[in-house]
């Protein structure tokens, strides 16, 4: 499910370059885009890990800048009560524009932002990959919690600082879809060429977000691999440690954005939608497991981890009934988006798109099964029940190896 997720979320990604780009090149078809930036990344995942490093450390630079020069201007526009175009920045548009920062005018209904939560959740996906990439870290128990810490840092800064500078500079309606909130707000005060630059960071951003996806499956079909559940092809490396088997099969699926793009012009919105059921199961799986190992940890089955979640046992409780809220959401949303069967995509993604993934995971793992019988000796149940391990052989867990 976690392939199937970073799966669509490249295609996403792909799309949305595709968009990018036609801020400039307007008639340049997306699914050439597709093909290109998919290519890109496809190279520098099969060359080396260090490779996947050192883009993703230049693109974070990049991104970094951008939003720290953006933070800057806006603070400065905001504070300083400065005029954007016929509008005065200020604080007080958060109350004073229609619907302030809770747009519900203008066709918006008031519980119109709560309705949108499908776009939101997938921007912030990829937020676990910090325990994927904990396998390949010389330290996890030092750096986990370092890098945890830092993601939550930049999102409160860079996310929402960002967004409550975008609503304070101009009220809500003057943002439109597909373009750019950063790239109106520099266009309203003059500065084209630096919406121009805006756009190019953000396809940096979309390139490093499928980059990461590229690593993370690749891994993943590898870890499948390994438990007979995924082909034996998936299995394949390279001298340098690159699971390119895995990251290979990803990218095969990654062409169907092009196909999609070349399809309908609704390509990104529909990867988004599906993508973002993707995120919410690989999420919702993350707050049962920590139900369970905390559970597991407070019987005193497994010891206690030195960086452990705060607010247990509600804080996952919390995360899921949000994670159900944002699927019901996503369903009438998308049957109000449009008076077209068709055209209601967030609908169709959860009423058409939920059984069919299930149905398909269901099919999986009846063919997968033998083969994970014979590999586990029939041991499917999990390791570790109440009272200790389940199996007699079980290795014990030292805290250390929980970090």
């Amino acid at each position: 499910m976690y392939w199937i997720n970073w799966a669509l979320t490249g295609i996403a990604e792909l799309s949305a370059v595709g968009l990018y780009i036609q801020h400039w090149w307007p008639d340049f078809a997306t699914w050439k885009t597709v093909l290109i930036s998919l290519a890109v990344v496809l190279i520098i995942n099969l060359l080396s890990a260090r490779a996947f490093g050192e883009f993703e450390f230049w693109a974070s630079v990049a991104k970094v800048a951008a939003i720290l020069v953006f933070l800057a201007v806006g603070l400065v526009v905001v504070i300083g009560r400065m005029d954007i175009g016929d509008h005065r920045a200020g604080f007080s548009n958060l109350w004073s524009n229609p619907g302030g920062f809770w747009p519900h005018t203008d066709g918006f209904n008031w519980y119109g932002p709560i309705m949108v939560m499908s776009g939101v959740v997938f921007a912030y996906a990829a937020i676990e990959m910090v325990a994927v990439a904990a396998g390949e870290m010389e330290d996890a128990e030092r750096e986990v919690p370092k890098a945890v810490n830092a993601v939550i840092m930049r999102i409160a800064v860079f996310y929402c600082g960002s967004i409550l500078l975008l609503v304070s500079m101009l009220p809500t309606s003057e943002y439109k879809a597909g373009i750019s909130p950063f790239v109106t707000v520099f266009g309203r005060m003059g500065l084209d060429w630096m919406g121009s630059v805006i756009q190019a960071v953000l396809i940096v951003a979309a390139m490093s977000s499928l980059n990461s996806g590229l690593y993370s499956t690749g891994r993943v079909l590898r870890s499948l691999g390994v438990a007979k559940q995924a082909p034996a092809f998936t299995l394949k490396m390279s001298k340098s440690g690159v699971p390119w088997a895995g990251i290979v099969m990803t990218s095969i699926v990654y062409l169907f954005g092009a196909i999609l793009n070349a399809l309908t012009p609704h390509a990104f919105e529909i990867a988004l939608e599906a993508a973002a059921l993707g995120v919410l199961f690989t999420w919702g799986t993350i707050f049962a497991c920590q139900l369970r190992l905390r559970k597991l940890v407070n019987k005193g089955v497994i010891p206690p981890s030195p960086f452990q979640a705060p607010g247990f046992p509600w804080t996952s409780y919390v995360g899921l009934a949000f994670l159900v809220y944002v699927v019901l959401a996503m369903a009438i949303s998308g049957w109000q988006s449009s008076p077209y069967f068709w055209g209601k995509t967030n609908f169709i993604v959860v009423v058409i798109g939920i059984p069919l993934i299930g149905a398909l995971l269901l099919l999986g793992w009846m063919i997968v099964r033998p083969k994970v019988v014979a590999n586990t000796g029939n041991r499917l149940g999990p390791v570790w029940s109440d009272d200790g391990p389940t199996y007699a052989d079980a290795r014990p867990v030292e805290p250390a190896q929980h970090p």
